[in-house]
């Protein structure tokens, strides 16, 4: 069994390691080079725009759930807010044009437009849901004593332009003023130069292109890496662990053809790692060996955005109220739309 763990555990690193790294090398473009007040004002409204913004780029991008929680923490930090946030990790694992590809010659047009389509309806959904929810995250350790009962004052931090809570955010003092920043990254680039960003608040003429992308790569692979890591490699542990001694095999469709079929899609797909492109060919086996249709419909919305990587990421840095909401709103979405696909 030991060696069917490690087994398991290369092939999920080997079938993650790719959309990892886009997804921590998009986390540090989108930190270095854009400003902040773009991302605030596409996706830090409270309208349905940003959320609709976020879903759709979702789609478009080819990377998995765990390599989306980079991009989506970097959009975060930059001002998204949470239901935008929240929107873009469901619908960027759910959906790829080699997801959708696979899917249509596995199982048919009908199953690839229902799937589409209501990985964008959940997406807004969620979004919806979570700028409902009251977030407050947690202030920085380095802070013994926050103000958190103080009203709330901005300032602009010198290096990537994002308006910062005076009263949460990190700070630094230089030449009798206080600095204050995003991220333990800012933070770090205006100690090592100060000179160089006190008399700018344009952070994209202060640097070469080389300092850019020397900066960009440090952020992706040092600071979002020490970050959310552990989290990540935790996730995937667990994935590999469960793998190994789930009881899956020709029992599943004698046992879960019927309406236990949703239950069992529903269980499968929050407790394993499956992505997008690898869950159709597995969702096809299910459904040829008798497992519902509704039931494989479940599997292939809930499977792919519930990896334990974003479950840990998302109490982390959200909260277990947000965890909550997102658990069960998926598992609630996903089950409706599995029967209503079986019904139509």
């Amino acid at each position: 069994m030991i060696i069917e763990f490690f087994t398991i555990f290369k092939g999920y690193l080997v079938e993650v390691l790719p959309f990892l790294i886009v997804g921590f090398v998009l986390s540090g473009l989108i930190h270095e080079f854009i400003p902040a007040k773009l991302v605030e004002r596409h996706l830090g409204g409270k309208g349905i725009k940003p959320i609709l913004y976020s879903t759709l780029a979702g789609t478009l991008l080819p990377i998995c759930c765990i390599g989306s929680l980079p991009v989506a923490l970097s959009l975060h930090q930059k001002g998204a807010r949470l239901g935008p946030v929240l929107a873009f990790l469901v619908a960027t694992p759910t959906t790829s044009i080699t997801a959708l590809l696979v899917c249509y010659g596995l199982l048919g047009l009908k199953f690839t437009v229902f799937i589409f389509f209501a990985v964008i309806l959940m997406g807004l959904l969620m979004g919806v849901m979570g700028n409902l929810i009251k977030f407050a995250p947690p202030p920085p350790k380095s802070l013994a004593n926050p103000a958190c009962c103080q009203e709330k004052e901005l300032a602009v931090d010198p290096i990537c332009g994002m308006n910062v809570d005076i009263n949460k955010g990190l700070k630094t003092e230089h030449q009798g003023e206080y600095y204050y920043f995003c991220s333990a990254h800012c933070q770090d680039v205006f100690e090592k130069n100060s000179e160089k960003y006190v008399d700018t608040k344009e952070y994209t003429r202060a640097k070469s292109i080389e300092e850019r992308l020397r900066s960009v790569f440090k952020y992706a692979f040092i600071d979002m890496f020490r970050k959310i890591g552990p989290e990540i490699f935790l996730g995937l542990v667990l994935a590999a662990l469960v793998s190994t001694i789930a009881p899956v095999g020709e029992f599943v469709g004698s046992h879960f053809g019927g309406g236990l079929g949703y239950l069992f899609s529903l269980v499968f797909g929050l407790a394993m790692y499956i992505c997008s492109t690898a869950s159709v060919p597995l969702v096809h086996a299910f459904i040829s060996q008798g497992m519902n249709v509704g039931a494989g419909m479940v599997l292939l919305l809930a499977g792919p955005v519930t990896s334990w990587g974003v479950i840990l990421v998302l109490r982390k840095v959200f909260g277990n109220k947000t965890l909550a909401v997102y658990l069960v709103l998926i598992s609630i979405l996903s089950l409706l739309f599995g029967y209503l696909y079986s019904i139509i």
